[in-house]
């Protein structure tokens, strides 16, 4: 092996070991941000360069989760390690992958209020900056309440996120989808605190009052920059050291 090629794979293995690392501590921060279920829920990272990607395994709570929790698939649902034990709905993340290039991290959970938000025929309203990052839609997918554990049924999801951030799973959960890890963990949390302000806000009397579509529109850039998103996950990071 040339010295070259021996430095190119070290790299690659370096670049590895760091995105299991932010694909671990994503699930311990969605943990702290309503997502924790017992051991359901997971995340995922679009492997750079491969039809493959990096899933939380099945078993294990995402409070509990560190690198050597964070197993390798390809987008046909296989694991490419030995001993992997995967998620049943692992299709709901290799699926996005195969049809969503821009999409570098997914995140399927139940969170509290997001998931009741999906029981019920009720939009989520324009009520907080945490709202219009949703501004574009928020669509649903209706078809089955069940687990999605095939191919099929993951494109299915796949299609109904279509080209948005989120898609709330009807009696189920939500999906949640980002360019990375830092976007998808904030994109993840920003909807579980928008449904819990709307929530809250429903019980305090009076009509709600959502600002418009339009100045959620324009508010949405200025909240939600990469600069700003790199920001809140540092911090994240820092108060889970």
């Amino acid at each position: 092996m040339s010295a070259t090629t021996a430095s190119e794979g070290g790299r690659v293995a370096d670049e590895l070991r760091g995105l299991r690392d932010d694909v671990a501590a994503a699930c311990r921060v969605l943990a702290s941000e309503g997502y924790s279920d017992l051991t359901l829920g997971h995340v995922s990272a679009r492997v750079p360069g491969r039809d493959a990607a990096l899933i939380k395994r099945k078993g294990i709570a995402l409070e509990e989760v560190t690198a050597d929790d964070v197993v390798m698939v390809d987008l046909d649902g296989r694991p490419l390690e030995d001993g992997a034990e995967l998620h049943l709905e692992t299709a709901l993340h290799t699926e996005v992958y195969r049809v969503r290039p821009d999409v570098g991290a997914v995140v399927h959970g139940h969170p509290l209020h997001a998931t009741a938000l999906a029981a019920t025929g009720a939009r989520l309203e324009m009520l907080s900056h945490d709202a219009v990052l949703f501004a574009d839609g928020l669509p649903r997918y209706d078809a089955s309440p069940d687990l999605v554990v095939s191919a099929g049924e993951g494109a299915a999801v796949a299609e109904a996120l279509g080209d948005c951030r989120a898609v709330l799973m009807r009696n189920h959960g939500v999906l949640v989808v980002g360019a990375d890890i830092p976007w998808v963990v904030v994109t993840a949390a920003t909807l579980e605190r928008a449904a819990r302000i709307q929530s809250v806000a429903g019980t305090l009397g009076g009509a709600l009052s959502p600002m418009s579509d339009e100045d959620a529109r324009r508010l949405a850039p200025e909240k939600y920059r990469d600069g700003f998103v790199r920001e809140y996950w540092d911090a994240w990071l820092r108060r889970a050291a």
